[in-house]
């Protein structure tokens, strides 16, 4: 064992002490490969399964080295957890045992932060005008006001009083709208400006994918320097990291850009652009009507509707001539004047910027129509050629989660995320730049018995679903099985139609008995529902595909998840059916490479929200006959934890009634 590995070993053992839990040896196997990733500079892919212990196991490593560690997380629930708990419960114990200071901070971006110029301005922009008008947020406004002022706080909206999002919007602004901490009369007290500072000088930084996303594409520094960025919940990062990067042109943004100019710069140049906004905006209403009609919407689209373009031609123009005009004034010294004009410059010039990107429609990009929100989206079709060369060409990557293998391989996630696979060589890297080839693959289990605390049952009985929703005999069954368990079942849905059938049928099935249903509803927050489902014992909570990942329900409120059906992607989700046909016309096949791994991934994901601890018991249930009876259902099984497998519904109608019984007793 090297000098650097038993120093590892022996701090591990002391962050185990701190928490009062015991090693286990799948974290102790990440731990040590993650010190050699950062010893020998290469990268490394760790599956992790629940209950390793591995946020342990990246951040043990990465202060022993007294590397400059960035951790990059999907969900906030995962940052919190990193700064309010585990961080806070090791880091004095590593301190004595190393000897020296270990600092951490949480960095996110500007728009999660009170902006005091935008709240004490004297002059009401639209966004403030919008929440005096609804008398309603009023209260919501005066909560936020007070709570900024209260001495100590972070400005950080996760620890605000939770307001109306439009009043947030009203004291917030993006990054592109921000004048800058040099500049703003309030650069010495503000909120965004001192979580950076903190994050410069610490040596562990919390972010999320998309700040490390936006960072990586852009090629523009937002985050800290650093020497090593750990991946969390990797498998989510590849779509992270394309929404963070997907431009969108909707009538609101447009209007709301040419109000601020009009506020803030009357004249002809924001008349004209004020002007372009409402033909824009009468043009997309137009375009959404027609499609209406149309019997085969097709949401994605091979090129921007001939009538657009026209209006989004006049919108870049009039917002290219404003952005001209205001970086040609710099006279002004006044700084509320100065943030005011930043505010509109960002605004408009990030609407220019959009649409003169969705006039040129390159290559490699996918546009498409959203009509409830009547917005033109555009996306890469891919992200890993600049992830590559943004990212893992500088420093160590190490990407971890509970599933990164699709049919037990690791190369479909790999791939995804930019690593060079399968002998592929990058020949033309610089002495200090790192190899994307040079990869290290590990999976190391999971400390849980999954095939003697769980059953996965498949009922092969079930008709295969068609595109209505669940059919009559899925619903039947689902209410059998979550009377057998008495509840305490989540189950997961992969479209909002299946969500509503289920709440019908469960409703009047389970009228008689003392289960309370609860079911998520568009637009509900992730957390406040889940605590309710874990707190009421006897509960069951209904929901789509937000609540497949990170939901953590240990014990008896959760002894059955119920899948309605594979999740594979829709066919009119347009990124995932352009990088399909993109495949299939190099002569590949969009559904191997595509389409099945996405579906094996969000499979494992719901799968793994049963088994939370060493004494969790219970069914996972997939009420999806394909899984059985077609060739591909064994790449999906090897993708999932080993539950002992059947499709004896009896069988598993008596074990849960059993388990139920031994819960209440």
């Amino acid at each position: 064992m090297s000098d650097m590995s038993a120093k590892v070993r022996k701090a591990l053992d002391v962050a185990i002490d701190a928490i009062g839990g015991s090693a286990r040896e799948g974290q102790i196997e990440m731990a040590e490969a993650v010190a050699n990733a950062l010893t020998n500079r290469h990268h490394l892919m760790v599956q992790a399964g629940t209950g390793t212990g591995k946020s342990l196991a990246y951040l043990v490593p990465g202060i022993v080295h007294g590397r400059k560690v960035l951790v990059a997380t999907a969900t906030l629930a995962l940052q919190r957890q990193l700064v309010d708990r585990d961080l806070p419960a090791v880091v004095p114990a590593l301190e004595k045992e190393l000897g020296r200071e270990i600092t951490f901070a949480i960095y996110k971006g500007i728009g999660n932060y009170v902006c005091l110029q935008k709240m004490n301005s004297e002059e009401i922009d639209p966004d403030a005008e919008l929440v005096m008008d609804v008398s309603s947020l009023e209260k919501d406004a005066k909560q936020l006001i007070t709570w900024a002022k209260t001495p100590g706080v972070s400005g950080d909206r996760d620890d605000a009083p939770d307001v109306d999002r439009r009043v947030w919007a009203a004291n917030s602004v993006s990054g592109r709208e921000c004048v800058g901490a040099d500049v703003c009369a309030f650069g010495s007290k503000c909120f965004a400006a001192n979580a950076k500072a903190k994050a410069q000088l610490a040596d562990i930084v919390v972010t999320n994918h998309t700040l490390l996303a936006i960072e990586i594409v852009d090629s523009h520094p937002i985050l800290p320097e650093r020497d090593c960025v750990i991946l969390d919940e990797a498998h989510e990062f590849m779509d992270r990291a394309t929404q963070a990067v997907t431009d969108e042109l909707t009538s609101n943004r447009v209007l709301r850009a040419a109000a601020m100019a009009r506020k803030f710069m009357p004249g002809k140049l924001s008349d004209s652009f004020h002007k372009a906004a409402n033909d824009f905006h009468e043009a997309m209403v137009d375009y959404g009507e027609s499609i209406k009609l149309d019997s085969t919407p097709a949401s994605r689209l091979e090129e921007i509707p001939q009538s657009l373009v026209a209006p989004i031609r006049k919108v870049l123009e009039s917002a290219k001539a404003i952005t001209a005009f205001l970086s040609a004034d710099d006279e002004i010294i006044d700084t509320d004047a100065l943030a005011e004009r930043a505010r509109v410059k960002g605004a408009v010039n990030e609407i220019g910027t959009t649409a003169a990107t969705v006039l040129k429609m390159g290559d490699g990009l996918v546009l498409w129509y959203e009509p409830t929100y009547s917005t033109l989206y555009l996306a890469p079709l891919s992200v890993s050629e600049v992830l590559r060369e943004n990212l893992l060409t500088k420093t160590p990557v190490i990407a971890t989660s509970a599933t990164l293998t699709v049919g037990k391989g690791f190369d479909s996630m790999a791939k995804s995320i930019g690593f060079l696979i399968g002998g592929e060589l990058n020949t033309d890297l610089s002495d200090d730049e790192i190899d994307p080839g040079n990869l290290q693959m590990l999976d190391v289990g999971s400390p849980f018995d999954f095939a003697n605390q769980g059953v996965l049952y498949m009922p092969k009985h079930l008709p295969e679903p068609g595109r209505d929703g669940p059919s009559q005999e899925v619903l039947t069954e689902l209410g059998e099985l979550i009377d057998a368990a008495g509840g305490r079942t989540l189950a997961l849905f992969s479209s909002w139609r299946g969500v509503e059938a289920a709440d019908a049928h469960l409703r009047k099935v389970l009228a008689e008995l003392p289960i309370k249903i609860i079911t998520q509803k568009r637009g509900d927050a992730v957390g406040p529902l889940v605590a309710r489902f874990a707190k009421d014992e006897t509960s069951i909570l209904l929901g789509t595909m937000s609540l497949w990942q990170g939901v953590d329900v240990p014990g008896s409120s959760c002894i059955l998840v119920a899948i309605d059906r594979i999740p594979f992607p829709r066919p009119d989700e347009p990124v995932m059916s352009a990088r399909a046909a993109q495949a299939d016309a190099a002569g590949g096949s969009g559904f191997m490479q595509v389409s099945l791994p996405r579906a094996a991934l969000l499979l494992a994901q719901g799968t793994g929200r049963l088994i939370r601890s060493e004494k969790d018991r219970g069914v996972v249930a997939i009420l999806d006959s394909r899984i059985v009876t077609k060739r591909y259902g064994s790449t999906l099984l090897n993708s999932m934890p080993p539950l002992w497998r059947t499709s004896d519904s009896e069988v598993v109608r008596d074990s849960l009634r059993r388990l139920a019984q031994s819960v209440k007793d």
